[in-house]
């Protein structure tokens, strides 16, 4: 049996908050009624398999705001991450973002690709049942493909998803094992553009990939792909 402190310390709020209401609503203990939400949330994983993948993620996750923190450090101010590069005036820029409602369940994605001398494509679709990870992973992996289609040969992309932007530059086998399929396809996507630079930002600044990615799920019958040009 997991120990409860470290269940809970892998645990995200949403599951928190279900394990209480388990808590209140039937006759479970709070070590037993986490134990059953995270479960359900492992889906096809095994809960020791759910909790190493989350150790895993957070560690790198961890590690790469230490090597942030450090390059800030040790580098001389730059224009914000959200704006491409003086030198990159031939780059085009992507944003994306991917929703679970709930978490598990139906999947939104969004994403915006911006051409480099003007005009964008967003993208606002449904992508079946999933988590958050999958969510974000489907949103990368739509906008690769955008940028596949339109003849991108180098991107700047950005996003607030630290699990898949780490698992994505990790080395290949080492990632979160129930993501691996993404991550491959992902990294396929990327080999073929050539010159892609991932990078995360702060969610307030992926704001409208997060709108977009939200829209697909609150649109009334949301049509299986909307992609619009400008």
């Amino acid at each position: 049996m997991i120990e409860f402190e470290e269940l809970l310390a892998v645990a995200y709020k949403k599951e928190r908050m279900q394990s209480r209401r388990l808590v209140r609503s039937a006759a479970f203990s709070e070590h037993a009624a986490l134990v059953k939400t995270l479960e359900k949330a492992a889906g096809a994983q095994s809960l020791r398999e759910l909790v190493d993948a989350r150790r895993a993620a957070h560690a790198r996750a961890a590690h790469a705001l230490r090597v942030r923190k450090l390059e800030r450090a040790n580098r001389p101010a730059q224009r914000p991450a959200s704006e491409p590069r003086p030198d990159d005036d031939d780059a085009w820029i992507g944003w994306f973002d991917g929703s679970a409602l709930p978490n598990p369940g139906r999947i939104g994605i969004g994403a915006v690709l911006k051409r480099p001398h003007g005009g964008s494509i967003e993208i606002s679709t449904t992508a079946g049942h999933g988590d958050s990870s999958m969510a974000e992973y489907l949103a990368l992996t739509a906008l690769l493909e955008a940028a596949q289609r339109e003849g991108a040969a180098k991107l700047a992309i950005y996003g607030d998803s630290r699990v898949v932007i780490d698992d994505v530059l990790t080395s290949e086998g080492t990632g979160v094992r129930s993501l691996a399929g993404h991550a491959a396809r992902v990294r396929a996507l990327i080999a073929q553009i050539g010159d892609v630079r991932l990078q995360w930002i702060p969610r307030a600044r992926n704001a409208h990939a997060d709108r977009l990615s939200r829209q697909a799920l609150t649109v009334a019958a949301a049509p299986d792909c909307a992609v619009s040009a400008a």
